[in-house]
């Protein structure tokens, strides 16, 4: 019994000494675990806000703007997954409709937007710049005279407008040369059409040579033109050159524009590559007419995701514009467009 007492009271000793130890020592500082999943103060403070744009804008109309608005559409997507583009070409002609009867979201339209568009609710944002091109035959059979020379505005005229000058040796002053000029148009509604007219002193498209051969779009226009060494016709910047190389299109030339009438092709006026046709364009070296604002048409002043489109196309779509061989607006055009838009 005595030696039960013992061995109890040396355990209370024990079991005292270490209720005392712990009464006394600092508590320890306690780290809460996040459950799994969840985000800590820190990832919450800094993680991105969700993107909320999503659903499909539509897009139709001028050949002139398709090659950049692809571009745009990629790039505005790797920002905004979520949302999905259908962009198809036609002619300005069809991107008017189409954003008027509410077929599409936007129309790109290449020419200047008409009062009566204006009054069936046309709503008209100018993007950059661009200009049209007269194209002829690698071969044709007076190519040298052409480089050496140009054509005039007069000139140009009397084989689009008039039909006067009917070979091309009276086009170059080489009578000697009776080769009939083949001359080729748009056949679909087209602003290039518009603006090409408008140069050479008429008023739309329908001004063109009425014995032009009409064919479908930008791409077969340069297609009929490279096929016939005695064609001539006119292309957006973005079909006369190629994007890829910087060069003209392959098997054909861009005509000079004898600007000053001094009967030769300066070098300011021989436009060979992508670079020196932008440089024209941008510092107006190259005439405007066929210069020209390409223009983005919606019903009404645009709204929701198509606004936040547009928007992006006016600020960080900028970025994108030189690369795809176009012009940038001027700021103060920027400005008023993104006035419009917000």
């Amino acid at each position: 019994m005595k030696k039960f007492t013992l061995i109890l009271g040396s355990v209370m000793a024990v079991l005292s000494l270490l209720l005392s130890a712990c009464a006394t020592a600092q508590p320890a500082t306690a780290t809460a675990v996040p459950a799994a999943g969840a985000a800590t103060a820190t990832q919450a403070a800094t993680a991105a806000p969700a993107d909320t744009l999503s659903g499909t804008i539509t897009i139709s109309g001028a050949f002139a703007l398709y090659p950049l608005m692809t571009v745009w559409g990629d790039e505005f997507k790797k920002v905004h997954p979520n949302v999905e583009f259908d962009i198809s070409g036609g002619g300005a002609g069809k991107g008017m409709t189409d954003a008027l009867s509410g077929a599409v979201d936007i129309g790109m339209v290449s020419r200047q937007v008409k009062p009566a568009e204006e009054a069936q609710g046309a709503y008209t944002i100018p993007v950059v710049k661009d200009a049209v091109f007269g194209v002829v035959n690698a071969k044709n059979p007076v190519i040298s005279d052409i480089l050496a020379k140009g054509l005039s505005q007069d000139t140009l005229r009397k084989i689009f407008i008039t039909g006067e000058i009917k070979t091309w040796g009276a086009a170059v002053g080489n009578p000697a040369n009776t080769d009939a000029i083949h001359v080729y148009t748009r056949s679909d509604s087209a602003g290039a059409a518009d603006i090409w007219a408008q140069f050479l002193g008429g008023k739309a498209q329908a001004d063109i040579l009425k014995d032009a051969v009409g064919v479908n779009a930008d791409p077969g226009l340069l297609d009929a033109v490279v096929k016939d060494p005695r064609g001539i016709g006119y292309n957006n910047l973005g079909f006369a050159f190629d994007l890829g190389s910087g060069n003209v299109a392959a098997g054909a030339v861009v005509v000079p524009i004898d600007a000053d009438k001094n009967g030769k092709a300066d070098p300011v006026e021989i436009i060979d590559s992508l670079t020196k046709a932008t440089t024209a364009v941008a510092n107006n070296t190259y005439p405007s007419p066929p210069g020209r604002v390409e223009n983005l048409v919606t019903k009404g002043k645009p709204s929701a995701l198509v606004q936040a489109f547009i928007l992006w196309i006016l600020t960080d779509g900028q970025q994108f514009v030189g690369q795809a061989g176009y012009v940038q607006l001027p700021a103060d055009q920027l400005t008023a467009s993104l006035a419009k838009v917000k």
